[in-house]
């Protein structure tokens, strides 16, 4: 027994226009001619056509998300390096607001300063793959980078608040704040 063909495997190109439903080689070459006739009225149709298939481009619009999407690698870079050394973070946090003591929390700030700093770079990722799509498309796209930042920040911010709240010297300063 032999092997069959495949679709198209031995057809002409012609046979294979014909089986799709697709007019002969010879009729979509002689169209364009017989079209191109009226010379004068053809450019003036055919070119908002075009413009119509390709979104208009906003320059403006195109600069500001890429200067935000630079901006954003850049924080999340200084963050992100600051997450993983959350433990001195802390401390000086706790030393600027006036807490007493040190912070002493150190297994749960290195889990989850580093994934805070997971959280800010995987953000940032899908924060500019979309924002790269819809300047693609040609769509406004300036505000995207700017609300992406504020829930990965969100995120991030319950990540580092967490070691935070599981500190004594920190829930110590909170009671005695409370208690005033």
């Amino acid at each position: 027994m032999t092997d069959r063909p495949q679709y198209g495997e031995y057809a002409t190109p012609e046979e294979q226009r014909r089986l799709a439903g697709l007019p002969p080689l010879d009729a979509v070459a002689e169209a364009p001619v017989a079209t191109s006739a009226p010379a004068t009225s053809a450019p003036a149709t055919s070119a908002p056509a075009a413009t119509a298939q390709k979104p208009a481009g906003r320059p403006w619009d195109r600069i500001i998300t890429i200067a935000l999407l630079a901006y954003g690698v850049v924080n999340v870079f200084m963050s992100g390096m600051s997450y993983l050394d959350l433990p001195t973070v802390m401390n000086e946090s706790m030393r600027i607001l006036g807490v007493e003591g040190e912070f002493s929390n150190f297994a749960q700030a290195k889990v989850w300063g580093t994934v805070a700093a997971i959280v800010l770079v995987i953000g940032w990722v899908v924060t500019a793959w979309l924002s790269m799509r819809r300047l693609r498309t040609g769509k406004v796209t300036w505000w995207l980078p700017l609300a992406g930042a504020a829930a990965t920040m969100i995120v991030a911010s319950v990540c580092i608040t967490i070691p935070m709240m599981g500190d004594p010297a920190f829930i110590a300063y909170l009671d005695g704040a409370t208690g005033r």
